[in-house]
């Protein structure tokens, strides 16, 4: 009886962070929000609860079918969404307030260390369960990106690095992702990140650690 109700209290409680993380980047960040599928609790294993045996992406996408156009920063409508699905992951639409570098975990370490270093700025960046750190930037990278690469030496398939703009999203911490485990924040956003960089001002050493990873790999 005890292990239930720890069970259940804990369940309580990382309803109560989702939603409570969810408001906060609505009010404070200013971000868009919309609510994603949520990983369950199976006979078989967790699965996510779109009821979809083979879905590919398990509590990682949007549970809204025109998310795009109901995203909001109201924390009124996001606590209304939560109070709805309590357990949905928090999805944040890229494009709006920022877009995203996201690389392998190795390369991304690598560049962080890299660009802090060089003194360079640094937006939040997400690390997520699947082993991807998420650089987040001013818009509008996305479709610079090709431009970028090139002028420093890369073809924008030759490394893995895929930008993330307007019409995607990202998982933001503390949600689970299937069964890997929760995205987390690798740089937290902080008073001091606030103002996001220009993705110019990171590509070259981003590029530059996607590069030596793989050929690290080799």
């Amino acid at each position: 009886m005890q292990h239930v109700e720890d069970t259940l209290g804990a369940r309580q409680i990382a309803r109560d962070t989702l939603v409570e993380t969810a408001v906060r980047y609505a009010q404070d960040r200013h971000w868009d929000v919309v609510p994603g599928a949520s990983v369950v609790e199976h006979s078989a294993g967790r699965r996510c609860d779109c009821g979809h045996p083979g879905c590919a992406t398990p509590g990682a996408h949007p549970i809204l079918r025109d998310w795009a156009v109901q995203a909001a920063s109201s924390p009124a409508l996001v606590r209304r969404w939560w109070g709805e699905h309590p357990d949905a992951a928090i999805l944040l639409p890229t494009g709006r307030g920022f877009d995203v570098i996201d690389v392998p975990e190795q390369a991304g370490c690598l560049a962080l260390a890299r660009l802090e270093r060089m003194g360079l700025p640094l937006g939040p960046v997400i690390a997520t369960p699947t082993r991807r750190l998420q650089f987040l930037v001013l818009p509008g990278a996305r479709d610079k990106m090709g431009e970028m690469l090139r002028r420093i030496g890369w073809g924008i398939g030759a490394i893995d690095l895929i930008p993330k703009g307007e019409g995607d999203w990202v998982v933001a911490p503390p949600s689970r992702m299937g069964t890997s485990g929760s995205a987390a924040w690798a740089r937290e956003p902080t008073e001091l990140n606030r103002w996001l960089p220009e993705a110019r001002e990171l590509v070259s050493p981003i590029a530059y650690a996607c590069g030596r990873a793989m050929a690290d790999a080799r």
